[in-house]
């Protein structure tokens, strides 16, 4: 029962977004009263968190499926991002799009978050150079790491995988909301050239 409720959330979540994430709207669908429903998940909240959860522990698992294969390296989780981005675009907004009013996520989905960052640092880790080892964001992460889970690599590394991080999903948010619509170029060059300029420190 929970299952359909879930794939009926996903649902919902592509027609009109999370934030009209709606239990009752659910329960009408399935042929079930609201009050019944409930019995399932207490209220919208504990739904988006699941959904959440669900989302985030299959982009981990599917990142660290990718960097166990052989010589396995950034490029690799840049691919696997993308693809499993493009698979299912409300699945990676409902993670890194628009907050929902209202929600405040728990503890335990920051933790996997963090998970996939570390997957990313642990990747990155052998890259050689030192390139914005001296800067002052670089500095600066040398003594604020708490979001590395206390991951040892060195601050030009933590740098590189913010950067990494952030203009890829950058290009990936804009892609997916159809911001390149029109424009007349290849959006998965773009992600490939922006690839190319970060694989380096």
């Amino acid at each position: 029962m929970r299952t359909e409720v879930k794939e009926r959330a996903w649902e919902q979540i592509a027609t009109a977004g999370a934030s009209a994430l709606s239990l009752n709207a659910i329960a009408k669908q399935m042929g079930m009263s609201g009050p019944a429903l409930y019995r399932y998940y207490a209220n919208r909240d504990e739904l988006i968190t699941e959904l959440i959860r669900d989302a985030y522990r299959d982009l981990a698992d599917t990142l660290r499926s990718s960097a166990d294969e052989q010589d396995a390296g950034p490029a690799d989780l840049a691919f696997a991002l993308r693809d499993w981005a493009l698979a299912d675009p409300q699945r990676y907004f409902l993670l890194y799009g628009t907050p929902v009013p209202g929600y405040h996520a728990p503890d335990d989905t920051t933790a996997i978050a963090a998970e996939i960052m570390e997957i990313l640092l642990d990747t990155g880790a052998g890259l050689a150079g030192d390139d914005g080892a001296g800067s002052a964001f670089a500095r600066h992460l040398a003594s604020h790491r708490g979001w590395t889970r206390d991951h040892p690599a060195p601050p030009a590394v933590l740098h590189w995988a913010l950067k990494f991080w952030t203009r890829l999903h950058g290009a990936l948010s804009l892609e997916l909301a159809g911001q390149f619509t029109g424009m007349g170029f290849d959006p998965a060059l773009l992600f490939r050239a922006e690839l190319e300029d970060l694989l380096t420190l």
